[in-house]
């Protein structure tokens, strides 16, 4: 039986974003969205990087480099970062065409 996935709010640099997750992985997002938010006030802060986008894409990298840095990373973290990354891709080439 499949469970229907529930709205979870995550804030994000002051910003509200609702996510549809399922029930049993709402605490993990929320973690994910709080270590995401730590992580891109750090570059903020860091006043080299300017904009929204450009700091959630330094966060984004920051973050995978770390995961890749690992020798044990799973086949589900490859696909995924594999995912995340054609996404970072055609967004780039979305923002660069305006």
């Amino acid at each position: 039986m499949s469970k229907q996935p529930t709205t979870v709010e995550v804030k994000i640099l002051d910003k509200e974003y609702l996510v549809a997750c399922p029930p049993e992985a709402q605490e993990a997002l929320i973690r994910a969205a709080r270590h995401l938010d730590s992580k891109m006030r750090e570059i903020r802060t860091g006043g080299k990087v300017f904009g929204t986008e450009r700091i959630a894409v330094m966060a984004a990298l920051n973050m995978t480099h770390d995961l890749l840095e690992r020798d044990t990373m799973s086949e589900a973290t490859s696909t995924l970062l594999k995912a995340m990354d054609s996404k970072l891709e055609n967004a780039l080439g979305e923002s660069s065409n305006h």
